[in-house]
């Protein structure tokens, strides 16, 4: 019987070593493809030479303009939801229809968000195609993201922590404040970083928000168009070779930007693990 279950355990280990091989063979492939399929045209003027010249700053200044303004209308409302819920509720409806509400938010596909933004945004708020019209569409995307995570880093810290608090005479908005939030503060950055990563990959609404110019917007009611969208219409509208080299050293420059948020994210998770650790 002994030896059986060695059997088992050893065809388990490989099967799922096999899948990691995989998983990474497949990554390093796509990788390599895009990296030599832009070679000759990824390089340090191109992300800085405007679009007439077969550059990408302006879409990189509309992304960053998005990301930005989506994060500073999102991560509040977020940490805020997330604190409320697991501070402040008791399990009652209304708590209840509230996560139901946050769940469904997460499960609505993105060409929906798309939609309401361009009805809502768009033309009842007459932001027309435009930055802000994008973030305010992807800041409702992004808020279940937050608010999972930053109540997921909430619910390590030890009730030890607030009844001290407590029982030292402080409020319970100080003892949020002083010492719940700092030590959840990590998980509060990953949160933020996952939502960037979400933005940035973002195409479906931002197309029908933001829009397809390629102009340097100067403020965040002007429309653009960010990387995704971008790579988007190099490819459909690519004919020369050099076309579909710009469209993949486009494509390379969102991968390397996606690789260094998971980075960023793994490195902060380690630091919120190190911390949660030390709790105990």
């Amino acid at each position: 019987m002994g030896k059986k279950r060695k059997i088992i355990d050893s065809l388990l280990y490989w099967v799922m070593a096999s899948g990691l091989v995989l998983v990474a063979a497949v990554l390093v492939l796509i990788l390599a493809y895009i990296l030599v399929q832009s070679a000759g045209f990824l390089n340090v003027s191109f992300a800085f030479k405007p679009a007439e010249d077969g550059g990408i700053f302006p879409m990189i200044v509309t992304t960053f303009y998005v990301v930005l303004v989506s994060l500073a209308i999102a991560l509040p409302v977020g940490i805020m939801t997330a604190i409320f819920l697991n501070e402040y509720s008791l399990d009652g409806q209304a708590v209840r229809l509230l996560r139901l509400a946050i769940e469904t938010l997460a499960g609505i596909p993105s060409i929906i968000y798309g939609l309401f933004g361009l009805l809502v945004f768009c033309r009842v708020f007459k932001f027309g195609q435009s930055i802000m019209a994008g973030a305010l569409t992807l800041s409702i995307m992004i808020l279940p993201v937050i608010i999972r995570t930053v109540e997921e880093s909430l619910k390590t810290i030890p009730d030890s922590f607030r009844e001290g608090s407590l029982s030292l005479g402080a409020t319970k908005f100080q003892t949020i404040f002083f010492v719940v939030i700092p030590p959840a503060l990590p998980g509060i950055v990953t949160s933020a970083i996952l939502a960037v990563g979400r933005v940035v990959g973002e195409s479906a609404p931002v197309l029908l928000t933001v829009g397809i110019t390629r102009n340097l917007p100067r403020s965040v009611f002007e429309s653009g168009r960010t990387l995704t969208i971008h790579l988007y219409y190099l490819t459909k509208e690519a004919i020369h070779p050099d076309d579909f080299g710009i469209a993949f050293a486009t494509a390379a420059v969102l991968v390397i930007l996606v690789l260094l948020i998971n980075t960023a994210t793994k490195i902060i998770t380690g630091i919120f693990g190190k911390q949660r650790g030390g709790y105990g």
